[in-house]
């Protein structure tokens, strides 16, 4: 008990806690309103990324991060596999990230690739040793041996795995999108690849460089004196260094060159630990977040950034369309989320998720306005929903078909659900509004009289499901794979989940029952098919949330979408987009650090946190997401009325 009294000294707040309490810190403890967004399958997010971490790389729309053990963490887009990690995860020493590939250097030596390799990226060239450092651009990669020379392959149509000779003395090396870049031992630095903006026109005097780095279309280096050199396409401003231009200890470029679409940002890394972004800044990638201190390493992306602070945790800022911040900023007290069910990239990692206060958080694209006052998030393919408390039905995004034109009056509705192209709301009064429909009509829209006594509702792409009262599931719209055919008994059921082209529905003894398509075993619910508690519907796969908080996933699992992570444990709520699993994963009031319990470590984290009444901005020293946890009772600030509610669980009084 000494040690626990201790840290409470320390911090400050011995004072506050009263006076003789059993101590059972280390209880997890269930609550609602509390939980942390996971994916995985196609998109990523939900890592651990608040410590331990060396190094860090941006990918094209995916991070990479070592950890001090030697591992790999990933997150963001996993369409190709680029956030799938290698086995053994163990002995490396430097990451590297492309725009669908992902490459690790280990300890030995050699280099690990995976991912998108359609240009033989993976293909480390023989002998697969004494490599010191690792680069990656959109399809090409670049190794520096311990000798000094470089080795390069993947995608050659620019030239860009052509090393220019001679092939010697080479300290670092750096990619671009089509372009490569080696710094001499003399410090010089070679450019070589696409030229088309003078990306590969190293300016005079080339010498004194310590750094280099390559965006899309421009390049930078940085000179022993703490000054950058920028050049190459300049179109957004990614070569104009702000002034003044002193004090940069590293460099990093992004942006992209794909398929026409060309831009790109620049950051600079200051001695002090502030990071400098210019360029372009369509989703804020150069304005790096507020605690603008404490960076140690940048890496830049296509259109978002990474910076790694000193105590080991990484920061990310920019476009979140694909999951690059690996969840909400904050990831905290979130209660739903509702993953698109679309199949065109990139509106297919769409995703929403609902607060414990009422609030909306979304991947990408605008919130409604006023953003409080929602208790229920739905997504269609492309198109989201959210329910507010007066009843209403706020729809935004690709509104195909009319999906997001609600019919009124808008009001009175307690659920609904979004397919492609159409809508469905259901009213208080137990009826059913469709609309859309406008793209195709397969008779979704089409509610079968008696359109009353439905408690439930889903949508599939183009057939729609009902739940009445009395357990028994209509189903309409289109059936050509057997979606609305309801397997008999038709009795029981409490709930419904629809997806493109398969429907679920679960009965009240926690059992699931599938039809439809099944081409990938999407109907086919695994043993024991008990104690299910919630369900989704994926384009070709399936989730079941037990009630111990475990999930059970089945049928198309090509991006890993069946994966659950570890610990698959305290999972509250479910959802299902093409090749994505999302769920909310609960965490008991006062766990700082997202390991299901409440201890010292806790402690110390909330007492970072604290602000005080109306202080709503996290203090130097803790997170978005730690403050956002800290701030127990949802006012927006951490203040003691937040630390008498953390007490009580610390010392084992509630939840």
């Amino acid at each position: 008990m000494y040690r626990h009294t201790r840290y409470l000294m320390m911090y400050g707040i011995i004072g506050l806690l009263p006076a003789a309490q059993p101590f059972q810190a280390g209880t997890a403890w269930a609550q609602d309103g509390h939980g942390s967004v996971v994916a995985w399958g196609a998109k990523v997010i939900g890592v651990d990324l608040s410590s331990d971490l060396v190094a860090i790389s941006a990918g094209e729309r995916h991070g990479l991060a070592l950890r001090s053990d030697g591992s790999i963490v990933a997150w963001g887009s996993n369409w190709n596999g680029a956030c799938n990690l290698p086995e053994p995860n163990t002995g490396f020493i430097a990451v590297a990230g492309g725009y669908a590939h992902s490459l690790g250097l280990k300890a030995n030596g050699s280099i690990v690739g995976w991912g998108g390799c359609g240009y033989g990226e993976c293909d480390v060239p023989a002998p697969n040793t004494d490599f010191v450092a690792v680069a990656a651009g959109f399809s090409h990669n670049l190794g520096l041996k311990g000798d000094g020379s470089i080795v390069a392959w993947g995608d050659n149509v620019y030239g860009q795995i052509q090393v220019p000779k001679p092939n010697t003395d080479f300290e670092a090396v750096a990619a671009g999108y089509y372009h490569s870049l080696g710094l001499k031992s003399d410090g010089s630095i070679v450019a070589w690849g696409l030229n088309t903006s003078g990306q590969t026109d190293v300016p005079d005097p080339n010498t004194g460089f310590v750094a280099l780095a390559g965006g899309a279309e421009h390049s930078l280096g940085l000179k022993a004196d703490g000054s950058v050199v920028a050049w190459g396409r300049n179109d957004w401003g990614q070569t104009d260094v702000p002034e003044p231009n002193t004090g940069f200890v590293a460099v990093a470029g992004g942006g992209s060159d794909y398929r026409g679409f060309q831009g790109g940002h620049s950051l600079g890394l200051k001695a002090d630990g502030s990071i400098v972004g210019w360029g372009r800044n369509q989703y804020a990638q150069c304005d790096v977040p507020a605690l603008n201190t404490d960076f140690v390493a940048v890496s830049a992306g296509e259109d978002y950034s990474l910076g790694l602070r000193a105590d080991g945790s990484a920061v990310a800022w920019g476009s979140n369309q694909f999951g690059q911040h690996n969840g909400p900023t904050p990831n905290a007290d979130l209660i739903q989320v509702a993953q698109s069910n679309d199949n065109a990239y990139p509106s297919m990692m769409h995703g929403v998720c609902l607060k414990a206060d009422g609030s909306i958080v979304v991947t990408s694209g605008d919130i409604p306005e006023p953003n409080t006052g929602f208790v229920v998030v739905a997504e269609g393919a492309g198109h989201s929903l959210a329910l507010r408390t007066d009843g209403s039905i706020e729809a935004w995004g690709s509104c195909y078909g009319g999906a997001c034109d609600i019919p009124e009056p808008n009001t009175d509705f307690v659920a609904m659900a979004g397919g492609y192209g159409h809508s469905l709301g259901l009213k208080g009064d137990g009826s059913i509004v469709a609309w859309g429909c406008d793209m195709w009509d397969d008779g979704q829209c089409d509610v079968p009289a008696p359109n009353t006594d439905f408690v439930a509702l889903a949508a599939g792409w183009d057939h729609s499901i009902g739940l009445k009262a009395d357990g028994s599931i209509v189903a309409w719209g289109s059936n050509y794979h057997g979606q609305t055919d309801v397997p008999e008994p038709n009795t029981g059921f409490v709930a419904v989940a629809g997806s493109p082209w398969h429907s679920l529905g679960l009965k009240a003894d926690g059992s699931i029952v599938a039809w439809g398509r099944n081409d990938y075993g999407q109907s086919d619910v695994p043993e024991p098919n008990t104690d299910f508690v919630a369900l989704a519907a994926g384009a070709a796969h399936s989730l079941g949330l037990k009630s111990d908080g475990t999930i059970v996933a089945w049928g198309a699992n090509g991006s890993g979408q069946l994966d659950v992570p570890e610990p698959n444990t305290g999972y509250v709520a479910i959802s299902a987009g093409w090749g994505v699993s999302l769920a909310v994963r609960g965490y008991p009031r006062g766990d700082m650090d997202g390991d299901l319990d409440v201890d010292l470590d806790d402690l110390a984290a909330f007492a970072a946190c604290l602000t005080g009444p109306g202080g709503t901005e996290p203090p130097p020293g803790c997170t978005p997401d730690q403050f956002d946890r800290a701030d127990i009772d949802n006012d927006d600030d951490a203040d003691l009325a937040d630390f008498e509610q953390f007490q009580r669980v610390f010392f084992g009084q509630g939840e």
